[in-house]
């Protein structure tokens, strides 16, 4: 069961560019995805906006440029961008903006500040990504969060897996921005074993990635 919301219920409006803007008013974050789910259904856009004016925050979802955007204005504009590359991954992260607002979907994906570089290619959209992340607090978070998507640790607790099972030509932006992050934090990348899939990163285990991932978890 969805946690309500407290103070509630909370107002949201949803714009598809067609004048017709939803208001609604609801006691939780499952209540605010089924209106939102029954406005998209009711509707052929190229964009749909979610709008929490209160907290001065919006997720835009653009399924068919294949980008979602969030922007805030508390404590200052900002502004991030992220490249879609599978067409369920939309409701998910309006849901995480239902929950959290802009701050629930940091774990989401890679997010751009810059909107141009969604066009980049893969490793040059992970590089520019990589740039943007200067402290170590922030590197092991990255990198966490991009090992949570799709890795393990090995049965020997010496290594941590990434883009488990995947090919080369999978996760391409994701694994150009970890192999910067690899360097920037002096982790010590090994050698996959035979048998391994090509795309697979092994690092060895490491004292601060271990502590985060104990408290991630």
């Amino acid at each position: 069961m969805a946690r309500p919301y407290r103070p509630g219920p909370k107002q949201f409006v949803f714009a598809a560019g067609d004048g017709n803007d939803r208001h609604v008013s609801v006691a939780d974050p499952q209540e605010a995805y089924e209106a939102l789910a029954e406005f998209i259904r009711d509707r052929e856009s190229d964009t749909y906006i979610i709008e929490d004016e209160p907290a001065r925050q919006r997720l835009v979802l653009m399924p068919r440029r294949g980008v979602i955007s969030r922007t805030t204005d508390a404590g200052g504009p900002r502004s991030e961008h992220l490249r879609v590359d599978r067409p369920n991954r939309y409701l998910p992260s309006a849901m995480l903006f239902f929950e959290n607002g802009y701050a629930g979907l940091d774990h989401f994906g890679q997010w751009l500040s810059d909107r141009s570089d969604l066009d980049a290619s893969p490793e040059a959209r992970g590089a520019a990504r990589a740039a943007t992340i200067t402290t170590e607090a922030a590197a092991i978070d990255e990198v966490l969060r991009i090992w949570a998507d799709s890795g393990y640790v090995d049965p020997t607790d010496q290594f941590y897996i990434f883009f488990d099972s995947h090919g080369a030509d999978d996760d391409r932006a994701e694994r150009a921005e970890l192999l910067q992050l690899i360097e920037f934090l002096g982790l010590e990348r090994v050698d996959a074993p035979a048998g391994a899939t090509e795309g697979e990163v092994w690092v060895r285990a490491d004292p601060r990635l271990d502590a985060e991932c104990a408290r991630w978890s």
